[in-house]
């Protein structure tokens, strides 16, 4: 009897660790700098260049041969396995690694100085209508 063996597609590898990990197509993407269509297309492709590959590494927090070896199979049995709840044995891409990526708080206070740079701007405006048309009055 024939076994088929799984190609090592690293695109897969690359969703399921990032799954893993808790981070959105998006963020991978940001971090990368490219698009989300463009993660989109990595994580469907078979074959991944090696320094494309180390670059979603690092971001990933995990090696280039962790992407490579990763296995959905052995990761179920390490953490069977090994897993005590020490992280004792829980391997560089187990789910004893849940943590943000970034500091909500950070995302917060971006946010917020966007929307008063945005307040500003509008205030702005306002007030050079309110100068203008008082210059308009002025001349009548």
């Amino acid at each position: 009897m024939e076994t088929a063996t799984k190609p090592n597609h690293i695109g897969r590898k690359i969703s399921r660790i990032r799954e893993l990990r808790g981070m959105k197509q998006e963020t991978l993407a940001e971090e990368l700098g490219i698009s989300q269509q463009a993660v989109s297309n990595l994580e469907q492709s078979e074959k991944i260049e090696d320094d494309k590959l180390e670059q979603i590494a690092k971001v990933l927090g995990v090696t280039k041969e962790s992407i490579e070896n990763f296995s959905e199979e052995r990761l179920i049995y390490n953490i069977q396995n090994n897993y005590d709840g020490s992280n004792k044995g829980a391997s560089s891409v187990s789910v004893s690694n849940f943590n943000c990526t970034f500091n909500p708080l950070d995302k917060l206070l971006e946010a917020h100085e966007e929307n008063k740079k945005l307040y500003e701007r509008l205030l702005q405006a306002e007030q050079d209508k309110i100068t203008y048309l008082e210059k308009l009055l002025k001349e009548k």
